[in-house]
């Protein structure tokens, strides 16, 4: 796919040659214009900060570097990528990173705000108790009824009883039907809340047993289970001082995201918006049941607002969860 640089992408609405005055057009590139702003952004974008002036050579590659980038946005234009859906969200983007970001900054919070945000929301910012599961399952098939799978789960629950710090890993990696055998069943450290994808009642299950402790053989809808708690974190309490950095980008997420909502509802007040129901209704829609997540596998954005890169993300800050 064509690989555009963002100010192509910017120009993509650019004023036609005659919208500019003449004493402010540098250069026009097949009728579109490259205006001294443009020109002088663009070299400072470009230049280090300590130079005063540019010499007439590195004006030229200034001037060079705008002329490519208007010839590719008149090829864009021509392959009709204005249309694609990818550049759209790129202007979306930029016009939200300019109307309603841009209006946020680090220095409108004082130190008393983020204070009392913090101990206002300190539950937020705690690390709950986790446990570290691993996972035999045995399931219930066309070729294994309810019984035999019970009693197959009982037999390797036996073997790992004596010693399971050592036989549960090679037992799940030869035995278990759950995807996570290869790794020896070992599902990580999961807190009381659980994950997507991982039945509860093994997580409430898990909750009940000691380190080192394998369960009893029990059921879920996938088949029969033993597991063993391989080891437990503590419930910790972060302070303001660790904590000021995650506070300081939850109030800022906090304070765009309000300014995001009222600008989307200001644009959409005006709009006519016309559904054909008819179509709506015949859209179908099967949703894909996401299996648990190892850990260190990729997080789910919460919505399709887009943030600029020196904003903070909308997941979970990772101080809170070592």
């Amino acid at each position: 796919m064509l690989r555009l640089p963002l100010a192509l992408l910017l120009s993509i609405f650019s004023p036609p040659a005659f919208a500019a005055s003449p004493s402010e057009i540098v250069a026009v590139v097949n009728g579109v214009v490259i205006t001294r702003a443009e020109f002088e952004a663009e070299a400072l974008r470009k230049t280090p900060a300590n130079r005063e002036k540019l010499s007439a050579e590195e004006k030229q590659e200034v001037l060079d570097r705008l002329v490519e980038e208007k010839l590719l946005y008149a090829l864009a234009l021509a392959k009709g990528l204005q249309n694609d859906p990818k550049v759209q969200k790129v202007m979306v983007n930029t016009l939200l990173r300019e109307d309603v970001y841009a209006n946020v900054k680090n220095s409108d919070f004082t130190d008393g705000e983020l204070k009392s945000y913090f101990y206002a929301h300190k539950d937020e910012f705690v690390v709950p108790e986790k446990v570290q599961i691993k996972r035999i399952l045995i399931k219930v098939t066309d070729t294994r009824d309810d019984e035999a799978a019970k009693k197959e789960a009982s037999r390797l629950r036996a073997q790992i009883v004596p010693s399971p710090s050592t036989t549960f890993k090679d037992l799940a990696g030869q035995f278990s039907e759950d995807p996570y055998r290869r790794r020896g069943g070992d599902l990580g450290y999961v807190s009381a809340e659980g994950k997507p994808g991982l039945p509860q009642e093994i997580v409430d299950k898990a909750f009940t047993l000691h380190v080192d402790q394998v369960s009893e053989v029990f059921r879920t809808d996938e088949g029969y289970n033993v597991i063993l708690v391989a080891a437990r974190r503590e419930r910790i309490e972060r302070t303001y001082e660790q904590m000021a950095g995650t506070v300081l980008r939850k109030v800022k997420n906090d304070r765009m995201k309000t300014l995001y909502d009222g600008y989307v509802a200001k644009q959409r007040s005006g709009a006519t918006v016309e559904v054909n129901a008819n179509v709506l209704d015949s859209i179908v829609v099967e949703s894909v049941r996401r299996p648990f997540a190892p850990p260190g596998g990729d997080a789910m954005s919460p919505g399709s607002m887009v943030i600029p890169d020196d904003a903070p993300g909308m997941t979970e800050p990772s101080e809170c969860d070592p």
